[in-house]
């Protein structure tokens, strides 16, 4: 399904990642099975080869240029669709911790038989951010949390800060257009702070990484319901 193993591997080098036989075959089995499960449940909009290569899987991992994931590291992906970030990055990375959420049922199952065909140990939990993120297993256990989503920051953020442990990051993957200062308010009465971004090319598109640093505990009250915070973002 993907292009071939010498036409990925240049394009990953292209953006100064590598690629072992072993990472590319577990892509390509991603891709096949995605582009196959497409076909009745909608996953993604994104269905050519290099264009899953490119779009899906290099857009993941270009997160290990800019972050320095300890060994070990715990990850909870909001949102998680079809499993991007994560899922990528638990190919070349198999020691992080990663923790796959998503509202709907039919991509949780979606993700459990594509994380069994390539062989990747994750935590599938299905259910809306604002409610996991209330329960004592989920609540700032985490060293990162992310998405990449079009919601804007101030509402992912009162979504994805909750579960970071104070210490860990928030990591949000949007188009370059996201200002960062209308959220700033949200950030501080979450408990965070930005404390960089990034904005990088990729192909024709332009990317934009915000990381928010979780410098103190977030109020129980947050998140609110799913009403209130579309209603009325921080």
């Amino acid at each position: 399904m993907l292009p071939d193993f010498e036409f990925s591997c240049s394009m990953f080098k292209k953006y100064g990642l590598e690629l072992s036989e072993l990472q590319y075959e577990k892509m390509d089995k991603y891709a096949e099975f995605l582009a196959e499960y497409n076909k009745n449940v909608n996953l993604t909009a994104i269905t050519e080869s290099k264009d899953i290569l490119i779009k899906h899987f290099i857009d993941s991992i270009l997160l290990t240029k800019y972050i320095d994931f300890p060994q070990g590291a715990s990850l909870i992906d909001v949102g998680t669709g079809a499993g991007f970030p994560s899922v990528p990055l638990k190919i070349m990375r198999d020691d992080l911790k990663i923790t796959l959420l998503d509202s709907l049922a039919k991509r949780i199952t979606f993700l459990e038989k594509l994380c069994d065909i390539i062989g990747a140990d994750a935590e599938f939990v299905h259910g809306r951010a604002e409610d996991i993120s209330k329960m004592p297993e989920y609540r700032e256990k985490f060293d990162f949390s992310c998405a990449r989503a079009v919601a804007n920051l101030s509402v992912l953020s009162e979504l994805c800060i909750p579960f970071v442990k104070v210490g860990g990051h928030f990591l949000s993957l949007k188009g370059p257009n996201e200002e960062i200062d209308p959220a700033l308010k949200a950030f501080n009465l979450l408990g965070g702070n930005v404390e960089n971004s990034f904005d990088y090319d990729l192909e024709s598109d332009q990317r934009r990484l915000i990381v928010i640093k979780k410098i103190s505990q977030t109020p129980t009250k947050y998140p609110r319901n799913s009403s209130q915070i579309k209603k009325k973002p921080l």
